[in-house]
């Protein structure tokens, strides 16, 4: 019997500045662990790798985190889970997700993805997607997800 096919829910919010996309970041930290993940979506400067550094620094605290951008997948120790932070956007096939070990890290650490549409049907049914846009000043976030397990992160999030 397949698995029952949740209603999407969305929310969406407003970040004024840098600052606030960071401390919604630091409020998630406490909710990642092993089979997560979280999908960043939007344009480039939007505040995907952003979000994630901020995260990543509360999780683990002052430690260097560089973009993935060039390297494809860069990882980070943590107590209860390892943390991936993938940027798939020079990515021209989703059977490289696979080189790369995602499907194995989507079972077993907690993962942050930038450019998910790179990922084909490889995309976790089970994960939140972030979209980031520009608006102003700030970013319009936009949380979406099916998987009933994300609706107690977001409403803790305030978002």
């Amino acid at each position: 019997m397949p698995a029952p096919i949740h209603p999407l829910r969305d929310r969406a919010f407003y970040l004024p500045d840098a600052e606030a996309t960071a401390a919604l970041a630091a409020r998630m930290a406490p909710y990642v662990g092993p089979g997560r993940v979280l999908l960043l979506v939007g344009d480039i400067g939007a505040g995907k790798s952003h979000f994630a550094r901020a995260l990543i620094h509360a999780r683990s605290g002052p430690i260097d985190v560089p973009s993935p951008t060039y390297t494809l997948v860069q990882t980070y120790p943590d107590p209860e889970a390892e943390i991936w932070h993938a940027d798939l956007y020079r990515l021209g096939d989703p059977d490289e997700c696979l080189e790369l070990g995602l499907t194995e890290a989507f079972e077993t650490a907690f993962c942050m993805i930038e450019w998910p549409d790179r990922l084909g049907d490889l995309s976790p049914e089970g994960a939140l997607t972030l979209t980031l846009e520009q608006e102003g000043e700030g970013r319009r976030g936009r949380f979406a997800w099916r998987n009933p397990d994300w609706d107690e992160v977001v409403d803790a999030l305030g978002a």
